[in-house]
């Protein structure tokens, strides 16, 4: 039994020592990117972050009017299950907020400079799972060299700019990069699930 407890102690003391270990590896990533900044620099994060609403917004409905021109049903129902993966990454992403509920670098750290408008709770990235969201979606419907490359990098460079404004931990944006691309897939697979079922409805023989 004691030998049972010392285990049990050794393996708390060695979590709690990884914990304090990877928090320190978060906050010193987030100094690093922030304290080196240039005009140009923040310039381009500024504007690498606010493209997400337009990229979300923009990309199912470049795919849902290319659809109605080409009277495409199948392109159309792609553009609204893309929407309906960026609408749960945001549900999931907002109540990962509420439940952790996780201080940005800016307001721990009087260090960190903020460089964004950036408000409310840090974990996960909102930026980052709605990024990842719409570049995995991109990449499962049209999974093309010069599609997935320019969208995943488009969704990293998002991450690194939350990171630099100061506005998230590296975590933060792990987890964002996850609850985003997770949605799209699930919605995804979600889709070829249902396609499967009503086609196998459509074709059944009718007795």
């Amino acid at each position: 039994m004691n030998r049972f407890f010392t285990h049990l102690l050794l393996l708390i003391c060695i979590f709690f020592q990884s914990e304090i270990r990877a928090q320190n590896i978060d906050i010193d990533i987030v100094k690093s990117a922030n304290e080196h900044q240039s005009l140009g620099k923040t310039n381009f994060c500024r504007f690498d972050a606010n493209s997400v609403t337009f990229v979300n917004l923009g990309a199912p409905a470049a795919v849902l009017a290319v659809g109605l021109i080409k009277h495409d049903k199948q392109l159309q129902k792609d553009a609204a299950y893309m929407m309906g993966a960026f609408l749960l990454s945001a549900a999931l992403t907002r109540a990962g907020k509420i439940i952790v509920k996780r201080n940005r670098p800016y307001e721990d750290y009087s260090s960190i400079t903020k460089l964004s408008s950036g408000g409310g709770y840090s974990f996960p990235s909102g930026h980052t799972s709605a990024a990842f969201t719409t570049a995995t979606s991109l990449s499962l419907y049209f999974p093309k060299w010069y599609v997935i490359v320019p969208a995943y990098l488009w969704a990293g460079s998002v991450g690194y700019a939350r990171i630099y404004q100061g506005v998230h931990y590296p975590s933060d944006v792990l987890a964002g990069a996850v609850v985003g691309a997770g949605s799209a897939f699930l919605t995804y697979k979600a889709q070829k699930w249902i396609d499967r079922k009503q086609k196998a409805k459509k074709n059944k023989p009718r007795l």
